[in-house]
């Protein structure tokens, strides 16, 4: 199967490439970075186009290999700091994207299916306990408002033109390659030898921790049809909430050392408490994380360290 990947040279790109590689399929990616031929097949591409998510590209990608059967959007903004720094860059990269993307399906891939990432970012700040697909969305940052303009997007394209879309609204995820964020920051920290980590925030901020590596099993596993609907909204979380002290004291355990953490008790203004998944849909449909969060945590160290040697 023809299989096309935007954002394919992203930290979960990376990941989805060598999971629809592996699967037999035929991939595809456009987006930002330079890949040599070499690189370009290591990720399990046949081609990569270093370049916007636009009309010129795509039509490119179709005259060279063929329509695809499906196209996972991944391309978009992926910083909620950046998108507070820098809001129409955020929005070009999110919003403007997806639209051009859907256009260009509408007119050249009608058939083909969407699998699209949004983010648990759409829910906001306000919930307490695991949070339904149902949950009205209320986002706190232009990275969420951007992330929700992107499903209502998708839903307007599945009405009015029947293009099929499924959103997947990712929760934390983390592993190999993730070079930012909470577990960056702290893997640095451990590296650079500090004795105290001081962290802002009380620790007590729920999370709901997911794999890269388990998330790109999902994204794979939900692109196959399972209803007539035109639009799906499915929550990627596991439904399992862990304490960002808990992570920074379990990092700190599969490093090594004496390190002492602390947490500040100043929050980030719209912080949410809890973002945690309601993960009936995925029961439903069967589909189960295979990785423990403390694998997922020494896989991450031992990754960290060898990168870093």
């Amino acid at each position: 199967m023809i299989v096309w990947v935007t954002g394919a040279n992203g930290f979960i790109g990376r990941h989805l490439v060598h999971q629809l590689a592996g699967a037999g399929h035929a991939v595809h990616g456009v987006g930002h970075g330079a890949l040599d031929a070499v690189e370009t097949r290591r990720l399990g591409l046949q081609s990569w186009i270093n370049g916007e998510i636009d009309a010129a590209n795509l039509n490119a990608l179709a005259a060279a290999h063929g329509l695809p059967a499906q196209i996972f959007h991944l391309a978009g903004g992926s910083s909620v700091g950046i998108s507070i720094a820098r809001p129409f860059e955020d929005y070009s990269r999110t919003v403007a994207s997806t639209a051009r993307l859907l256009e260009w399906l509408r007119g050249s891939a009608p058939n083909c299916a969407v699998i699209a990432a949004s983010s648990a970012a759409v829910y906001g700040a306000d919930h307490v306990g695991p949070i339904a697909e149902s949950a009205i969305a209320t986002p706190m940052s232009p990275y969420g408002q951007h992330k929700l303009m992107m499903e209502q997007l998708c839903r307007s394209y599945a009405q009015s033109f029947g293009i099929r879309c499924t959103i997947v609204r990712l929760f934390s995820v983390y592993g190999p390659n993730l070079r930012k964020q909470l577990l960056w920051d702290i893997c640095s920290r451990l590296a650079a030898k500090e004795q105290v980590l001081t962290l802002g925030g009380t620790g007590n901020e729920i999370r709901d921790w997911t794999d890269v590596r388990d998330v790109a099993r999902l994204l794979a596993s939900v692109a196959a049809p399972s209803s007539q609907a035109a639009l799906r909204v499915i929550n990627g979380g596991s439904g399992r909430g862990t304490s960002v002290a808990d992570i920074a004291a379990g990092l700190s355990r599969q490093w090594g050392g004496n390190t002492v953490v602390r947490h500040s008790g100043v929050s980030r203004p719209g912080d949410p408490l809890c973002l945690l998944a309601d993960d009936a849909v995925l029961r439903r449909i069967g589909f189960d994380w295979r990785i423990p969060l403390d694998q997922g945590l020494a896989d991450y160290v031992t990754w960290f360290k060898e990168q870093a040697s």
